[in-house]
C-alpha cells in the first residue's frame, strides 16, 4: 500500500498580495520564492522552492493541500489505490505541475470544498540561493522529511471528513479532543499524521467557522523565534487570536495570528513526532493544557 510522506505545501487564494509579502516576510520570517505578473506569490520556508503558495482571487481561503510521495511508482499506486475507492483522481497535467515545481501532479476534491495534490518531485532551489530569513535567529522552520507544517480543515460533515481522510488518503490517526469551548459549543477534532510521523499534518473540526481553513502550522527550530514573532505580531498591529500556550497531544507551544486573509496561522515550536511502533491512541477533553487565550488590544491591520 503506497502512503503519502507528507504535507509538502499549501495554496491559499488571497486577495492582497502586498500585505501578505509584508506579512509572511516580515513578521512569519518566510523568504519570497517568486512572484508572477501580481497574481501569485510563493514563500520558501527551506531548500525546495516554493512551500507557501498564493494565489490572487477574493476566497482568502484554502485553495490545496500538496501531498508528497517517494517517487513515481509509490504515486502511481496511490492513484490506482485511491482510484479503486472510488474517488476520482485526475492527472493534473504539465501547466499546473510547472505552477507548483513538482515533476508529475494529480488531483481530487476534498469534501470540504478544496482540491488535494498528489505529487513527487518538488524543485529544490540552487545551492547558491540558499534559504535565508530576515527575522529568524534561529536555523529556520522544521521542514525536511516532516513536511510544510500542518492544516486544520472545518469538516461541513465530520463523521464523513474522518472517513475520508482516514480511508481514503490513508492518514493515521494520532488522537482525538473533544471540549466545550463555549457554553452549548462543543468542539470534536480529529488529528492524523503520515508514515514520517509529524504529529499531526491534518487534523479536522466541525467549528461554527465559514472558512475551509482554521489555521495553518509552521514550526520553527529555536523557541525564541515564538517569542520574537510574536512581539512583531503586537508591535505591528495583527490580531493574536490565541496568545502564548501549549497543547496537551502535540505538546506544541505556539501562538495564534490572523492573517490578512482572516484565517489563522500558529505559530509553534516543540512539536512531537509519532513512532507508530509505540504510539497510543488517545482522547483529550482540552484543547490547550495552558495559555493560548485571546490577547486583548490586538487587532488585524487591513488591506485597506
Amino acid at each position: 500500500m503506497a502512503n503519502i510522506t507528507c504535507l509538502s505545501y499549501v495554496v491559499f487564494g488571497v486577495s492582497d498580495l502586498p500585505k501578505w509579502e509584508d506579512f509572511g516576510v516580515e513578521i512569519l520570517g518566510l523568504q519570497v520564492g517568486r512572484r508572477e505578473e501580481d497574481q501569485t506569490l510563493a514563500f520558501r520556508m527551506d531548500e525546495y522552492e516554493q512551500r507557501i503558495i498564493l494565489e490572487k482571487n477574493s476566497e482568502d481561503d484554502l485553495i490545496a493541500a500538496g501531498w508528497e510521495f517517494n517517487g513515481d511508482a509509490e504515486l502511481e499506486e496511490f492513484v490506482r489505490e485511491t482510484t479503486a475507492l472510488g474517488i476520482q483522481v485526475v492527472e493534473g497535467g504539465k501547466e499546473l505541475a510547472q505552477r507548483r515545481r513538482v515533476e508529475k501532479i494529480y488531483t481530487c476534491d476534498d469534501p470540504n470544498g478544496f482540491k488535494h495534490e498528489f505529487v513527487y518531485g518538488p524543485a529544490i532551489a540552487p545551492t547558491r540561493n540558499p534559504f535565508r530569513s530576515k527575522k529568524l535567529i534561529g536555523p529556520g522552520f522544521v521542514t525536511g522529511r516532516l513536511g510544510a507544517g500542518h492544516i486544520l480543515v472545518i469538516a461541513r460533515d465530520y463523521e464523513q471528513s474522518v472517513d475520508f481522510y482516514h480511508r481514503m488518503l490513508r492518514l493515521r490517526f494520532s488522537d482525538y479532543i473533544r471540549e466545550e469551548v463555549q457554553p452549548g459549543v462543543i468542539v470534536d477534532a480529529t488529528f492524523f499524521h503520515t508514515v514520517t510521523g509529524r504529529h499531526h499534518s491534518l487534523a479536522t473540526a466541525q467549528m461554527p467557522i465559514p472558512k475551509r481553513i482554521h489555521h495553518f502550522m509552521l514550526q520553527v527550530q529555536d523557541m525564541n523565534d515564538v517569542g520574537l514573532a510574536y512581539e512583531r505580531c503586537l508591535k505591528s498591529g495583527y490580531r493574536i487570536t490565541m496568545g502564548l500556550g501549549h497543547h496537551p497531544n502535540d505538546r506544541m507551544f505556539s501562538f495564534y495570528v490572523q492573517t490578512p486573509s482572516g484565517f489563522e496561522i500558529e505559530y509553534g515550536w516543540g512539536g512531537i513526532v509519532i513512532d507508530d511502533a509505540n504510539w497510543e491512541v488517545k482522547s483529550y477533553s482540552q484543547l490547550s493544557s495552558w495559555g493560548h487565550k485571546p490577547v486583548a488590544g490586538t487587532s488585524i491591520v487591513t488591506s485597506e
